[in-house]
């Protein structure tokens, strides 16, 4: 199996996972994953359904543990039991579902189960001027168009995206996590959210993208991960493959590269 460019030994590895397998009883969804992500990377993983995507990103973001195997941050072993272990060690995910709420602004989004309070007399109240502030100065690291004050009822699929993205940007993250960013949307929005994904990465922060469009990862990723049933298949830096290559491994046709 190929490995990754030469160019990624002048980078710093952030996560190192080495083995790592998860059982659901008798169902085998990860055997012995190896897999690194440097600093600063995007990285494209792919697979059909039943890959084992979903199982890999859960045990990333602590919502799973896995059955064996290790997981190194910048060299120091970890262990994640709960998402906010993750998010704790700069770890943040945006899931397909984006977990927004459609009736509140986008900084009231942003800041959504982090909101900024402030003392009024005896009472704690919503700082709104702080959050209102700081969603717009995070919208404008992104260059989104994405306004605070906009309901998100009334955003497009691509302005949600920057949301939901801006709102992993309140822990300074060096990894963010992102499922199917792109599904659903129009091209135009598409190319929004490709663009934010650039612009995270302009900024230091690593990217894991799961897509099942692979002109997305073929534009924006350094390097491409297939799983096919568990197993790891293929690692590859994105100039060192093709689209047909990567389809292949995805589909079995080729068995690993």
């Amino acid at each position: 199996m190929n490995s990754c460019s030469q160019e990624n030994q002048s980078k710093s590895v952030f996560l190192d996972l080495r083995n790592i397998s998860k059982s659901f009883g008798a169902i085998e969804a990860l055997k012995g994953i190896n897999m690194q992500l440097f600093a600063g990377e995007v990285v494209g993983l792919m697979g059909d359904n039943g890959a084992g995507k979903s199982t890999l990103i859960k045990i990333l973001s602590g919502n799973y543990q896995p059955t064996s195997g290790e997981m190194y941050l910048e060299g120091h072993p970890q262990q994640f039991n709960r998402p906010v272990d993750a998010r704790t060690h700069g770890i943040e995910v945006v899931y397909q579902d984006l977990a927004l709420c459609d009736h509140l602004t986008a900084a009231h989004n942003v800041f959504l189960g982090r909101e900024k309070k402030k003392w009024l007399g005896p009472l704690r109240i919503l700082d709104n001027k702080f959050m209102l502030s700081k969603a717009g100065e995070i919208f404008a690291m992104l260059k989104s168009e994405t306004r605070p004050r906009d309901l998100v009822k009334q955003m497009s699929g691509g302005q949600r995206q920057a949301v939901a993205i801006a709102r992993t940007q309140l822990s300074s993250p060096e990894l963010v996590l992102m499922d199917e960013p792109t599904a659903a949307i129009s091209v135009r929005q598409v190319s929004e959210v490709l663009g934010l994904i650039k612009r995270l990465q302009s900024q230091g922060v690593g990217v894991l993208l799961i897509s099942h469009r692979m002109p997305d990862i073929f534009t924006v990723c350094d390097r491409v991960v297939v799983l096919r049933r568990g197993e790891k298949v293929a690692d590859k830096h994105i100039s060192e493959t093709s689209q047909d290559e990567v389809t292949g491994l995805i589909t079995g046709a080729l068995e690993s590269a």
